[in-house]
């Protein structure tokens, strides 16, 4: 039997709004990429405009993380956040790695590849789901009035449950560093992530307000479940799915 569980946000109510009812999310992504950026990396525009191909991609969930530890090359990444580093560090922590680079690509959350070879993640993402490393948690997402219903299916083991919310385009001009007098556009740029609930093998339905959600002015959102290896280290990705627009 599927639980039901209601995130309990102050002053949050679902009310009935017309036009919205039953608009969901069907299409099974193929898999997650996640893109460890920088507007003070020279090597990372390549990467974003190859990224930029697999943000437009519904059948990708394609998040971009920029981090903050070239800020002071000259130029402060006008959408880096400490928390974006930190998440990159707890992957590094997963692959067995001391250290962190940029641009960098994490799959699945099971495998990183160097930002150049973006253009072959259909593959990658192919290769593992082949490997049995792919999304293997079914994950629904309908907006249903003023409400967004997530609902998540069976499977073996347990995981997190957490929201990305993203910007779905900016553009920056960058004055100063390793990119200077570059205009470059990003894409998905998350803002940030908070944990919305627990799986632990079985059906359950979470149920967000979408005035909450969009309180902030957050453009999309993704629904990643995500297992952890230990305190401060990230595991795979079971299952994920995009959020309907969520700004309207």
């Amino acid at each position: 039997m599927m639980k039901r569980l209601w995130l309990l946000i102050p002053l949050a109510v679902c009310l009935p709004a017309a036009g919205f009812a039953g608009e969901a999310v069907s299409l099974v992504p193929r898999g997650v990429v996640e893109l460890f950026t920088s507007q003070g990396c020279s090597s990372c525009p390549k990467a974003d405009q190859a990224f930029s191909s697999l943000a437009t991609d519904p059948s990708i969930v394609a998040l971009s993380f920029h981090v903050d530890y070239w800020n002071y090359l000259g130029w402060k990444d006008t959408l880096s956040s400490e928390q974006n580093t930190r998440r990159q560090y707890e992957y590094a922590a997963a692959f067995g790695r001391s250290n962190v680079y940029t641009p960098q690509a994490v799959l699945n959350g099971r495998m990183h590849v160097k930002g150049g070879e973006l253009a072959d993640a259909n593959a990658q993402l192919k290769t593992l789901s082949s490997d049995r490393q792919g999304l293997d948690v079914p994950v629904k997402v309908v907006r249903d009035d003023d409400c967004l219903d997530i609902d998540i299916g069976e499977g073996q083991g347990s995981a997190n449950v957490v929201i990305a919310y993203f910007s779905r385009e900016r553009q920056v001009r960058i004055e100063k560093g390793e990119n200077a007098g570059k205009t470059i556009t990003y894409r998905n740029v998350v803002q940030s992530v908070e944990t919305i609930g627990m799986w632990d093998g079985k059906a359950i339905r979470l149920t967000l307000p979408l005035d909450v959600m969009n309180r902030n002015g957050h453009e999309g959102a993704a629904i990643l479940v995500q297992s952890e290896k230990g305190k401060g280290v990230l595991g795979p990705i079971r299952g994920a799915a995009l959020v309907p627009d969520i700004g309207t």
